[in-house]
């Protein structure tokens, strides 16, 4: 059975008896009474009526607060509202001599609470309602008792008004808040800004607004589902609340809200520097970088953070929202797991932005999407050992758009899907067709994106691939990055055994540059790293990157996994890698990505060849 809702009552009257009166009626407790007592309690009440039936379940309680003067009245409801809590109702006696009567007490408690319900108690008929409403407005919220009246009365009006109050707060928080975390949603937290904007303008202070969006939450949605999204934006919105509390002593009186889906905002209306913003953004990236667990899953969520602060960045709502989100993306943009000042540049940038996504929409349809390949050498025979399938893509209005600009953009906005699974099959259609002209294409390395990866038929999908191709599935390679992996392990491994048990290889992309966690690799079924070319690019000049490279290799042979060097650029980088004994290498040395027609002439001329220095 749930508790009792509780209906919060003031009591201000100046006689100690019938203030006790009311609790006991109220509160349905016994207290003692002595005879001068009764004789007040008689002038209070009429009758005393029947005492509310104990055995039967109350929707509603009470906590009744009494006070014995008009200010202390005042002074109680000051308090109530500094502890983050409210009355409902004030029952106020109108003449409480020697201080200020009942009628100035309800003045001064509406100037501190609008909403607040308030009934003034009189024995005394020159007492004009319509005069009191006009000078106490809102009219509706004032009622009037005429002593003596009943005991019943007393209660019933304190249910009804009480029962009313939390009916509105109900509907307001239904209006106003997020019913899932119970923080406000965008429509308060416009007001408060509405607010905090009026007085940091009228104050000459500064103000900020944190746009806060979770890396890659759609694709752990997706995947695992929405109850265990439910559980991380119910998770999060609780460690911004604990870091909010934290940040309180940086910026005063923070406000924080959930804007819908994976976003969450924070405004920070008193800051005495910008940089107070960054202060708390970075403590945000702390609390919620930390791995947290949820359905038997422990899920490593991180945030990308735009700010704006007023008045450099918008001297109204929406400019500084639209810039806070527009500097958010950009801190995705950048790698995620970042926080980013918006910048007046980025507009152009987000044109260009918007652009890119416009002419995306239909790209596929266009027929303006090719693959280019890219060889791999194995070192030990110097032989072409792989191709790597490269998307590309030609516009006729934008020309050629860099991978690294188009396919984030398409990851957003949800077209990355569709597009993999054209890069699939056309690879594989691609290596089918070169296997069957006599060429040794002894592997075909693809690119999987994370979101690809989080699809409940992404074997499936790959299954079918080969089957219309026709290509042995020990020929495909797919592509993954350790953070589209590291991010659901258990899903991870379930996904990778099952690709195993197609015949089709996996290596691991970008390694050395994300986790770079050999205990994670060591769960997972997989045949090969893929040494990030950051590495390689100072390999010969740099003895730290000789090092870490010579590291990657000697873990890689101790785990049973051939290792592949991305972005080998000239003879000297080839020669070192050589020594030490790495298994493959890749890069413009070797070759640039090439057309189709170009790659299969490409492998032609390097039938039984080996590469000078190789």
């Amino acid at each position: 059975m749930s508790e009792p809702e509780v209906i919060r009552v003031l009591v201000v009257d100046d006689e100690h008896p019938i203030r006790e009166a009311y609790r006991e009626l109220l509160e349905a407790r016994p207290v003692a009474a002595p005879s001068e007592a009764a004789r007040l309690r008689a002038r209070l009440f009429e009758r005393e009526g029947r005492k509310p039936d104990a055995g039967r379940p109350a929707a509603f309680s009470f906590e009744v607060h009494l006070a014995d003067q008009a200010q202390a009245g005042v002074d109680a409801v000051r308090a109530q509202l500094e502890r983050g809590q409210r009355f409902d109702v004030a029952f106020l006696d109108m003449r409480m001599p020697p201080g200020p009567d009942g009628a100035w007490a309800a003045a001064a408690i509406r100037a501190l609470d609008a909403a607040i319900d308030i009934v003034i108690v009189t024995a005394y008929s020159d007492v004009d309602p319509a005069d009191l409403s006009a000078r106490i407005p809102p009219g509706e919220r004032l009622f009037y008792l005429q002593k003596p009246f009943h005991a019943h009365e007393v209660r019933q009006l304190a249910l009804a008004l009480g029962g009313r109050a939390r009916a509105e707060a109900h509907i307001r928080r239904l209006a106003y808040f997020d019913s899932l975390t119970g923080l406000a949603n965008r429509e308060l937290v416009r007001e408060h800004m509405a607010k905090a904007l009026a007085l940091a303008k009228r104050h000459s202070r500064k103000l900020a607004v944190c746009f806060i969006d979770l890396d890659n939450f759609k694709r752990i949605n997706d995947t695992l589902g929405h109850s265990v999204g439910d559980e991380i934006l119910k998770g999060t919105a609780l460690r911004l609340r604990e870091t909010v509390r934290d940040v309180d002593m940086v910026t005063y009186a923070s406000q924080l809200a959930r804007m819908g889906g994976d976003e969450f905002l924070l405004l920070l209306p008193e800051i005495g520097d910008a940089q107070d913003a960054a202060v708390v953004a970075a403590r945000i990236m702390r609390a919620l970088s930390l791995p947290m667990t949820t359905g038997g899953h422990e899920l490593h969520i991180t945030p990308s953070i735009g700010i704006a602060v007023y008045p450099n960045d918008g001297d109204d709502i929406e400019t500084l929202l639209r810039n806070a989100d527009l500097a958010m993306y950009f801190a995705k943009s950048a790698g995620r797991s970042k926080f980013q000042y918006y910048d007046a540049s980025m507009n152009a940038t987000a044109l260009k932005r918007l652009t890119v996504e416009s002419q995306l929409r239909g790209a596929l349809e266009r027929g303006e999407f090719s693959l280019h390949f890219q060889p791999q050498l194995d070192l030990k025979s110097g032989r072409v050992c792989g191709m790597e399938a490269l998307l590309r893509w030609h516009n006729g209005e934008l020309g050629d758009v860099p991978p690294l600009e188009f396919i984030p953009i398409a990851e957003e906005c949800g077209l990355i899907d569709a597009i993999g699974d054209w890069v699939l099959h056309a690879a594989c259609a691609q290596a089918a067709a070169w296997k069957e002209a006599g060429l040794a294409v002894e592997r075909m390395a693809v690119n999987v994106s994370a979101v690809q990866l989080g699809r409940p038929d992404f074997v499936e999908r790959v299954a079918y691939a080969l089957q219309l191709s026709g290509l042995e599935p020990g020929v495909l390679e797919l592509e993954l990055t350790e953070s589209a992996l590291i991010a659901n392990m258990d899903r991870a491994r379930d996904v990778l055994d099952r690709i195993k048990q197609l015949k089709v290889q996996v290596a691991i992309d970008d390694f050395g540059v994300g986790y770079s966690n050999m205990a994670h690799l060591r769960q997972l079924s997989i045949d090969r790293l893929k040494m990030d070319r950051s590495f390689i690019h100072g390999i010969d000049a740099q003895e730290r990157d000789r090092a870490v490279s010579a590291a990657i290799i000697a873990m890689a042979r101790g785990m049973k996994l051939r290792v592949t060097a991305e972005g080998v650029e000239d003879r000297q980088q080839l020669a070192i890698l050589e020594a030490q004994s790495c298994d493959e290498v890749q890069g413009h040395y070797i070759s640039r990505p090439m057309a189709a027609k170009q790659a299969e002439a490409f492998l032609r001329t390097l039938v039984g060849a080996r590469i000078p220095g190789g």
